[in-house]
């Protein structure tokens, strides 16, 4: 089968730390001039880091910064944000793929799977009902959508609503209207949709104003909003329930709600995994983990002759 790889894809990246270990991500991805990357740093660090990014065609850096923060919905501000900017590019992108700054490739030819599967929408998920929907249907103060990692008042806050609401009780209701038709999905943030789905995406939230509005006060909007966008349209049918992400998650109150940092001792299981991506990396807990991945992968295309997904 032959592959053309002259299409380039674009990477949307939220990051907040570390330039010298984004820099390393992003000459993965750059590597053999197949990606175009945009990178959106959180205002809170904009000043110390944009300078130290590295310098090069193919990476843009925004200059419109916005404090980006777990829970809320400022994560799918952000990732609009960077879908317009993508956009406003006017580039014939095959697809836009969305990851962070704590990310690395650890797998060579995810380009080839890109090229090989142009109409697939890459993301994972799964249908949510009205009982389990809680982060939804709750009006969650400002407060309550923050990441707590120890024992605290708003997570035992945030136990006791969902308990009452899984009830029948809902004491603080999402007032905003939400068509009975439509259903709710969610899922992992990161996904990797072809440039048409994207501009679908844009195209929804500016003539729908209802659809953001739903989701502003809800707790983790992101692992909701674009999944139930894209399952609730035409393209549903093309989402395959894979977005190429190795993830380690804690088991304890402290960990459960994020990955935990990979290291050294973690590589056998990440390559065991066939996943291209992995999360979350930090230079300050295990550099040498980082240095292994970056010496030995990159985006571009190995053009190989097997035509399946990993599953």
């Amino acid at each position: 089968m032959e592959v053309n790889s002259k299409q380039k894809t674009a990477y949307i990246l939220q990051i907040h730390k570390n330039p010298e270990q984004v820099n390393k991500f992003i000459k993965q991805l750059i590597a053999g001039d197949q990606a175009d990357v945009y990178v959106h740093i959180d205002k809170r660090n904009y000043e110390q880091i944009h300078s130290k990014l590295i310098k090069n065609e193919n990476v843009k850096v925004l200059d419109k910064a916005i404090v980006c923060e777990w829970g809320d919905i400022s994560q799918v501000d952000t990732t609009i944000l960077l879908l317009r900017e993508v956009l406003a590019a006017k580039e014939n992108y095959d697809f836009i793929c969305l990851r962070s700054g704590q990310d690395l490739l650890v797998r060579n030819g995810f380009k080839d799977v890109l090229i090989k599967n142009k109409k697939s929408i890459f993301m994972t998920l799964r249908k949510v009902d009205k009982r389990n929907s809680g982060l939804m249907e709750v009006n969650w103060p400002k407060i309550t959508r923050r990441r707590y990692t120890s024992f605290h008042p708003v997570r035992v806050y945030r136990s006791v609503v969902q308990s009452f609401y899984r009830k029948g009780i809902n004491a603080f209701p999402n007032k905003n209207d939400w068509p009975e038709e439509y259903s709710l999905f969610n899922g992992a943030q990161w996904f990797s949709i072809p440039l048409e789905v994207a501009w679908y995406i844009i195209d929804f939230i500016d003539t729908n104003p209802w659809y953001y509005k739903y989701f502003e006060n809800t707790l983790c909007p992101d692992e909701w909003f674009f999944h139930t966008l894209i399952m609730n349209s035409k393209y549903k049918e093309d989402v395959v329930n894979n977005n190429f992400m190795f993830v380690n998650w804690g088991k304890t109150l402290q960990t459960r709600n994020s990955p935990l940092y990979l290291e050294v001792n973690d590589i056998k299981a990440i390559e065991a995994s066939g996943q291209y991506f992995a999360r979350k990396f930090d230079q300050d807990i295990d550099l040498k983990v980082i240095d292994y991945f970056t010496d030995r992968v990159s985006f571009e295309p190995m053009l190989c002759k097997k035509d399946e997904v990993p599953g």
